[in-house]
């Protein structure tokens, strides 16, 4: 495992993350990248030559015209992308990206934070990185009221939650614990993003619904964690192939 390793192709990006393989029927790829791809953040003290050689193999890996990120903030604020531009958007200030037509590749960094991953059977797309505050401003369901605001059946839309810290290794604050949960508590206590995301989910009538069994913090030999102490951080990559 060499977490330096800068990636050649798709199959090097995908090895030693998750790959979202219900959405392959919808000729959508979907995938989080882990260790063994290399970190994709620059908050590091690795050369940042290096990790932007990643980027540049990620895009000729993803064989796409358009790839779309940003400086994310941990808020609920999403891009949309039409197919009128070409090359790599670095967009600012948001956490999210959303696609209703396909060929777009869309990409969050993460570690520790949830990749989230809405597919459509039209070639919608979107992906979203929720962490708490994201999921206390409720991004994911902001996604979903995009897709139907159009004419999309929440029925139909598939939502995959990647690897992310997992309700035993994620413990907050009483504040943070009542503005997820809307609960009191007197002392730090462990609660699960994913389960919450999922939940907002199901309320507005998506059940195509899944989550990754893999934690960041109880597999960090595998992914990079910020509660483990790392600076490294992984992708949640998503495109709707034309």
């Amino acid at each position: 495992m060499n977490p330096h390793a800068i990636p050649l192709g798709t199959q090097d990006l995908e090895h030693g993350g998750e790959t979202v393989d219900s959405f392959a029927a919808l000729g959508v790829r979907a995938f989080t990248t882990g260790r063994d791809a290399g970190s994709f953040g620059t908050g590091s003290d690795e050369p940042v030559r290096d990790v932007m050689a990643r980027w540049n193999a990620l895009r000729i890996a993803l064989d796409s015209a358009r790839l779309a990120t940003a400086t994310q903030v941990h808020g609920q604020t999403i891009l949309e992308h039409d197919g009128a531009w070409r090359g790599w958007l670095r967009g600012q200030d948001a956490d999210g990206h959303l696609a209703m037509s396909r060929g777009t590749a869309m990409a969050v960094t993460v570690a520790d934070c949830v990749p989230v991953f809405l597919a459509h059977p039209t070639g919608a797309t979107a992906a979203l990185h929720s962490g708490w505050r994201g999921t206390v401003a409720a991004i994911t369901a902001h996604a979903i009221a995009r897709f139907t605001s159009v004419g999309l059946t929440a029925s139909d839309i598939l939502l995959h939650c990647g690897p992310a810290i997992c309700g035993r290794c994620y413990e907050v604050s009483p504040d943070v614990y009542g503005q997820l949960t809307g609960r009191q508590v007197q002392s730090p206590t462990t609660v699960d993003l994913r389960a919450l995301i999922m939940d907002q989910a199901r309320a507005l009538g998506v059940r195509k619904l899944s989550v990754s069994p893999l934690c960041t913090r109880c597999n960090n030999d595998r992914f990079f964690s910020h509660r483990a102490g790392d600076a490294g951080r992984q992708l949640g990559v998503i495109l709707a192939r034309l």
